[in-house]
């Protein structure tokens, strides 16, 4: 009952941060973009970084770390999707510079979408030409600029299971390049901002946990059904230990 009362009013101070928050940022977004470079992006993304922690400050949505921290090297890290919130959370989670696969259809919305093409790689999965592309980008950028983040899953876990079925692009780049995986897993922030309503947000902690590596070195395309099977068991495993999915 309290909450029912509470939220409304919760709602309306998330929306009002953050609208409030990103048209005063949008006129740097703009100048900064104007280099469209390697560099220009990094500035971007340092934007991003330390407003997205002071946004969830802000909200009351702090952020916890558990599991073993990922040792010094560039990662394709994946992490299971359920919430708007995921892609916020990225930013503490991932240590170092990164580029994360996206869907092309984001970049749509007015304000957001236009940051939101500065730094995603963004891929049209009804096109095999796009996707395609996109997984040259990203190895041009896990060899030349940072980690790369995927979420395996595609878009919203809303199947009531633990994890979605995966596609094959992470494995697949992750073999290609000879890379190693960061799995982790985001519990909370379904409780956080759920994905049934743009509206249904709740502050508390959005844990973030590690889960070991995986190397990919070694392995040939033969190896990708094996791979892609070990990374999806070790997360479900891992969500298993929580109430999850609401």
């Amino acid at each position: 009952m309290l909450r029912k009362l509470v939220q409304p009013f919760y709602t309306a101070y998330v929306a009002l941060t953050f609208v409030v928050s990103i048209l005063t940022a949008f006129p740097v977004f703009i100048i900064v973009s104007i280099g469209n470079n390697s560099t220009s992006r990094r500035m971007i993304y340092n934007i991003i970084r330390y407003w997205s922690q002071w946004w969830l400050w802000m909200l009351g949505m702090s952020t916890t770390k558990s599991g073993p921290p990922p040792p010094p090297g560039r990662y394709i890290y994946v992490a299971n999707h359920i919430s708007y919130l995921d892609v916020l959370v990225l930013f503490p989670a991932i240590q170092g510079y990164f580029r994360p696969l996206g869907k092309k259809e984001i970049s749509k919305i007015p304000v957001v979408g236009f940051i939101y093409k500065q730094i995603v790689i963004m891929v049209d999965r009804s096109s095999l030409h796009s996707r395609a592309r996109s997984l040259r980008l990203l190895w041009r950028v896990l060899h030349h600029e940072g980690n790369i983040i995927i979420f395996p899953e595609g878009t919203f876990n809303e199947t009531g299971e633990k994890l979605k079925s995966f596609y094959d692009g992470a494995f697949r780049l992750a073999i290609n390049t000879q890379s190693q995986i960061l799995p982790m897993v985001f519990p909370d922030t379904v409780y956080r901002w759920h994905y049934s309503g743009w509206w249904k947000f709740w502050p508390g902690t959005n844990r973030i946990v590690y889960l070991p590596p995986v190397d990919a070195r070694g392995l040939t395309m033969a190896d990708l059904p094996a791979l892609k099977e070990k990374v999806f068991g070790m997360m479900e495993e891992e969500l298993k230990k929580y109430d999850y999915p609401a």
